[in-house]
């Protein structure tokens, strides 16, 4: 057993739970991974031909740095909430790669990137209540400080801003327009910036999920939410900004969750606690209503952002909650996998996965896999524990069908060759919960369904494929 995860830890991690030892250990080890790209984000820049990173460019970087420092000798709780904020992970991998693989042009977005980072430096030192003065420049409408909210500039060119902290009081001038102050108590549960200009767009904190757990910002304003991904190929797109309407619609929903969560195994809510730091909301998916109000729904994670969940609004906050049960299994397995490589296998499509219809690598099966347990489990637990007969019924046509689903790969999983010690121990921890689930069987009619829906997906998927 690797020595970087004790067994109980990677037993638990198998049964798609985790008390606070194995969460905690892949919470460490991600943020010593954060601040390890951060250094070398540095040493790349000071590296760099002047070409890609120029002198002035350089300075500000070092500028920006001693001003974290300064910040972290102030508060260091608040200077890593900034740091280790689920969508600093792009950013920072963005800059990397184009200061080490893009040759030796300078482009414009390379240039906007590294200096978005005296804006994280800005709000860090905002988060810890050092005063400072800077000069920082929006881009695209908005100088966004990260965590905080941003300034909306009105202007889609460059624009220099000059920031300030001062007694507690944030103030932004733009040139010829008047000053915006913004209130910075960012220990208030509502995140704790405000200001009665309309011109600062805050970011809105949902409240903890549980007593002593920070809020859970929804992030609809970092400018590297989605950079790099999918999700626009796909068709998708990041919400722009929430209006008042969708703000309140994801907070009415977001305060059911929790009981929800609890229902469906209170471990489900201490690793929502533990792992959630970040929701972006995306919007509506094609099958949506105009208004966002269907059933259809697309979300996802990002492993580059530890914590971050990419969801459009669930129809019901029991969807909610099991959006989070299966994106937060990604983050788990994903994390889990940087400490220790649970399979050798190739990287080739070829696998069938009844929750998708193109052929799958075997990664990606033992990720599906993976969240596709936790999320029968949610749902056989909430279709035991729920007092609504509705909500029973669905929660077992759920796990029918996500049940069904995994029993469907597991044979593929344990049959692999290539499984490492790790990875062994994890996919029969796997088939043992999957045993125990079928303990509690669904109604035989849901069975029926699903056994159904997964033999004419396996047949649609063959047809296509060609398999």
């Amino acid at each position: 057993m690797s020595a970087a995860v004790p067994e109980r830890a990677l037993r638990e991690l198998g049964r798609t739970e985790g008390g606070a030892e194995a969460l905690g250990l892949l919470v460490r080890d991600q943020h010593t991974r954060r601040l390890v790209l951060l250094r070398a984000l540095l040493d790349a820049a000071a590296e760099a031909p002047a070409s890609l990173c120029p002198p002035a460019a350089l300075a500000r970087l070092r500028d920006d740095w001693a001003l974290l420092e300064a910040a972290e000798r102030t508060d260091r709780t608040a200077v890593r909430t900034v740091l280790l904020y689920p969508l600093a992970g792009p950013w920072a991998q963005r800059c990397l790669h184009g200061l080490i693989a893009a040759g030796l042009a300078r482009t414009p977005e390379l240039a906007a990137d590294l200096a978005h980072f005296s804006a994280l430096a800005a709000a860090a030192a905002v988060r810890a209540q050092l005063p400072f003065r800077a000069r920082l420049t929006a881009h695209g409408g908005v100088l966004v400080l990260p965590t905080l909210g941003a300034l909306s500039t009105g202007r889609d060119e460059p624009v220099p801003v000059e920031v300030a902290l001062d007694n507690g009081l944030l103030t932004l001038r733009q040139g010829g327009a008047a000053p915006v102050t913004v209130r910075t108590d960012t220990h208030a549960a509502d995140g704790g910036t405000g200001s009665g200009d309309p011109r600062w767009l805050p970011v809105l904190a949902l409240p903890p999920v549980r007593p002593g757990a920070a809020p859970v910002p929804l992030d609809d304003i970092d400018p590297y939410r989605t950079a790099d991904t999918g999700v626009t190929r796909s068709g998708l797109s990041a919400v722009t900004r929430l209006d008042a309407r969708h703000r309140t619609a994801w907070a009415r929903s977001w305060a059911e969750v929790e009981p929800l969560l609890r229902i469906g195994g209170a471990h489900r809510a201490e690793e929502t606690a533990t792992l959630l730091h970040c929701l972006v909301p995306l919007a509506p998916p094609p099958g949506s209503t105009p208004a966002g109000d269907g059933s259809a729904q697309c979300s996802g994670t990002r492993r580059e952002a530890f914590g971050a969940v990419l969801t459009s609004r669930p129809a019901t906050p029991a969807f909610f909650a099991s959006t989070l049960v299966h994106e937060l299994q990604h983050t788990k397995l994903a994390a889990l996998a940087a400490l220790a490589p649970l399979h050798h296998e190739d990287g080739a499509p070829r696998h069938f996965a009844p929750w998708r219809s193109d052929p799958r690598p075997f990664d990606g099966l033992l990720q599906g896999a993976y969240s596709h347990i936790a999320l029968a489990d949610y749902w056989q637990r909430l279709a035991l524990g729920a007092d609504r007969l509705a909500v029973r019924d669905q929660a077992w046509a759920e796990h029918a069908r996500t049940s069904e689903q995994v029993g469907a790969v597991l044979p593929v999983l344990a049959g692999s060759g290539a499984l490492t010690r790790e990875g062994r121990v994890l996919v029969n921890e796997m088939i043992s919960m999957y045993h125990r689930l079928a303990d509690s069987p669904p109604p035989p009619g849901h069975r029926a369904r699903a056994a159904s829906y997964v033999r004419t997906a396996r047949m649609i998927w063959r047809q296509r494929n060609a398999r």
